[in-house]
């Protein structure tokens, strides 16, 4: 019932649930414990969270939350496409500083498991785009963290989009991963 992907760094991975398809369209169990926990995903989600971005360009993040209050991330798209983004931030791993992509969209339903030690964001790509994310823990403004998009250090490869990217004052004003608070 689900086709699990992993994605190249530890924990990180891509979810696609088996849609039923018939003459009036599709039903999809998005999340079901259960199945999951057979699949090896035995998390216990808190919160469900909703972004609603009306152009494309629209960037939220990378953001993460600090232990004792961390939280693992199941994200999906409920309308349009994303780019998702996860960034290592356990200092100590292998992959430390490390990022993976991948484009997130209502058509394909695929999700994608952000762990606990990854700073996580996207950027939307096309106009009115909606995402859904479970978390295991609830917000905690003490708690919550974020690195810069576009720390040299790190490389992400964003997508050039026609208009730029349109960011919150307090992602523009986000440390690069060096001056971070990180997983240690």
């Amino acid at each position: 019932m689900l086709e699990i992907s992993p994605l190249g760094l530890d924990g990180l991975l891509e979810i696609i649930p088996k849609r039923f398809h018939d003459a009036r369209g599709y039903f999809v169990e998005d999340w079901n414990a259960r199945r999951f926990a057979e699949a090896g995903i035995d998390l216990h989600f808190v919160q469900d969270n909703r972004s609603y971005s009306a152009a494309a360009g629209v960037m939220r993040g990378l953001h993460y939350q600090l232990p004792p209050r961390a939280q693992d991330k199941l994200v999906r798209v409920v309308s349009g496409r994303i780019l998702d983004v996860a960034v290592d931030i356990r200092r100590g791993s292998q992959s430390f500083g490390k990022w993976i992509a991948i484009e997130l969209s209502a058509e394909k339903g695929n999700q994608v498991l952000v762990p606990k030690g990854f700073a996580h964001g996207f950027v939307t790509l096309v106009p009115d785009t909606e995402v859904l994310y479970k978390v295991t823990d609830t917000y905690s403004p003490a708690h919550e963290r974020a690195l810069r998009f576009d720390d040299p250090a790190i490389g992400i490869e964003w997508p050039a989009l026609a208009g730029g990217f349109q960011l919150s004052d307090k992602d523009l004003e986000a440390p690069v991963l060096a001056a971070a608070d990180v997983f240690t």
